[in-house]
């Protein structure tokens, strides 16, 4: 018997930083959606220096295998570097009110 897990089950945050041709391709609405569809919490944003940053809160597996994705990311993109360090329940008070996963404003 499979079980879905919901985001909070057993709580891991990553928060990545991916560099490359990210902005501009669909990136962070690719990432919504990948994260929606895996049910993980958090947000993306683009950066003013060309980045992409996201924050990913879900059981263990389900949100390495995001951090693996965002690798490659959307088939437009080119990920050249991405970093991972993990991250604190602080930031996920950067989500919108009522909204499982965010894409924030640019900063």
């Amino acid at each position: 018997m499979t079980e879905e897990r919901d985001a909070t089950d057993h709580p891991v945050i990553r928060h990545v930083l991916i560099r490359g041709r990210v902005q501009g391709v669909g990136y962070r609405a690719w990432t919504e959606l990948a994260a929606l569809e895996r049910k993980l919490a958090g947000w993306v944003r683009n950066r003013r220096d060309g980045a992409v940053e996201a924050v990913f809160a879900g059981d263990s597996v389900t949100v390495e295998a995001m951090v693996s994705a965002c690798r490659r990311g959307p088939p437009a993109a080119r990920v050249d570097d991405l970093q991972e360090q993990v991250g604190h329940a602080s930031l996920l008070d950067l989500c919108r009110p009522g909204e499982r996963f965010s894409v924030l404003p640019t900063t």
